[in-house]
């Protein structure tokens, strides 16, 4: 037995398990806040450092054999010919870039040439829109800018000394706007486009692959962004679906390959593993709840749940479509939410309470189908988030959804992805684990929940669900969404 440890430095964060390296059980935690304000859109990495060692103080590491990094995605550390910082690093909630985005789309010829070189179309948050930015609005920084990192390749590459080889792993460069999943390769002319000059790329690393040791004997595994590593760590595979349930909304799958979407609407990411996560992403999901709360006077989402529960199936005819901030799936970005099938007996709360819950679930769904209608196979969906709690959430989500659905106990499973690629590159170095497969840790603990009987009621909400979105926004979805 030995003992490994994962470090998530999230946008607020930063938080350590030290785990078991063969049960995966977590041994003992550690955690620290950036010293930076909350909501930045840009911050010196040093205060990345600074939490580490806060969240690591009091001998956390111990014992400790190997450490794995997560870190939160799409943020740019623009790095000079020596290795120097020449700016903040900006964050993937910077949405500065959104124009300079734009302008990339038209620069490669539109959204399915970008799905085409690198799976993804570039929005404000990718850090190659953001060296587009940078080029526009500051062009002396950006002609200083000989390399390019994200938060977790900076982290490892600080945490091994500030070696001459930078590193990075598929997963973490399948965000960039420059590093494609479907060809593992990296496509430095979009740098140019975006930067007007060629930059460094770091190394991309294997799955099990070792980014090096510190000096004092402690080996750093690949490392890998935030959504990856939670995937990991919740022990997602073939057939899993996770739908995360925030005031914005994402559904991803794994795959055994690259989707490229000439619509723009799935992102092809890699995965931790070796396989890749095709993500479809929504713009409302959460805040259709509480909108609606504050609507009908309740307080907080348990009151809602609640409310929504002393209503029936369909919801005596209202549909609620959550278009509220324009939608990204469908692509409806100048649009606005709509309640639909208002009379008499429905103009009730409890009404549109369920209205709200069955329209989030049902946008959802649809987001599960776009990736169906590419050959995702769906057998389980795991629902991320506070709001998967709620009693209306858990009630009504295996049946819209069509399958079982998986709420795993509230837990740091970035960390625990990190820690267990950590694991994996320990016993591969050590010529006891296979490069090709990852150690079998326990799974999450969680509440498994089935449709049952239910299932075809499920399927009445979302087909009323669907004709009010097809009457309102008809061919939405390109006229062959699979309902």
């Amino acid at each position: 037995m030995g003992i490994v440890a994962g470090l998530d430095s999230s946008s607020a964060y930063t938080h350590i398990v030290v785990c078991d390296t063969d049960s995966g059980a977590v041994l003992r935690e550690g955690y620290a806040a950036h010293p930076v304000e909350a909501k930045a859109t840009e911050v010196d990495p040093q205060a990345w450092l600074l939490s580490l060692g806060e969240a690591a103080s009091g001998g956390l590491l111990e014992g400790v054999q190997a450490i794995g990094v997560s870190a939160q995605q799409h943020g740019l550390v623009p790095l000079d010919q020596q290795g120097n910082l020449v700016r903040p690093a900006l964050l993937g909630n910077d949405r500065r870039a959104q124009v300079a985005a734009a302008d990339l789309v038209d620069a490669l010829g539109g959204r399915g040439a970008w799905a085409e070189a690198v799976g993804a179309v570039p929005g404000a948050a990718q850090p190659v829109a953001k060296l587009r930015w940078l080029a526009r609005t500051e062009p002396e920084n950006a002609q200083r800018v000989a390399a390019v990192l994200q938060p977790h390749d900076w982290l490892v590459w600080q945490l091994l000394g500030r070696p001459a080889r930078r590193t990075t792993d598929r997963g973490a460069a399948s965000g960039t706007g420059y590093w494609s999943a479907g060809s593992a390769s990296y496509r430095p002319d979009l740098v140019e486009i975006a930067l007007g000059h060629s930059a460094a790329l770091p190394e991309v690393l294997g799955p099990a692959d070792s980014a090096g040791m510190t000096p004092e004997g402690l080996l750093i595994s690949a490392g890998t962004g935030e959504t990856m590593a939670a995937a990991f760590g919740l022990g997602v595979a073939v057939g899993d679906a996770v739908v995360s349930l925030g005031a914005s909304g994402s559904v991803m799958a794994v795959h055994h390959e690259a989707l490229a979407d000439q619509n723009g609407m799935i992102t092809s990411f890699a995965d931790a593993t070796g396989m890749h996560l095709p993500v479809v992403h929504l713009s409302n999901a959460v805040r259709a709840l509480r909108g609606t709360a504050e609507m009908l006077g309740v307080e907080g989402l348990e009151e809602l749940s609640a409310l929504a529960l002393k209503s029936t199936p369909g919801a005596s005819g209202l549909v609620l479509l959550p278009y509220l901030e324009g939608e990204r799936t469908p692509q409806l970005p100048h649009t606005a939410g709509t309640l639909s099938g208002l009379r008499r007996e429905s103009m009730k709360p409890e009404h549109l309470a369920r209205a709200a819950f069955e329209g989030m679930l049902c946008s959802l769904a649809d987001a599960l189908d776009v990736l169906r209608g590419r050959g995702v196979e769906v057998r389980r969906v795991f629902l991320l988030g506070a709001a998967a709690e709620l009693p209306a959430v858990q009630a009504l989500a295996p049946a819209v959804f069509g399958t079982q659905v998986v709420v795993p106990q509230p837990a740091q499973y970035a960390a625990i992805g990190a820690a267990r690629q950590a694991a994996w590159a320990l016993g591969v170095s050590q010529g006891s684990l296979d490069p090709r497969t990852p150690p079998a840790w326990q799974g999450a603990a969680a509440q498994v929940l089935e449709p049952g009987d239910e299932l075809a009621v499920g399927g009445a909400v979302r087909q009323q669900y669907a004709a009010t979105r097809d009457q309102i926004h008809p061919g939405a979805f390109g006229g062959a969404h699979p309902e």
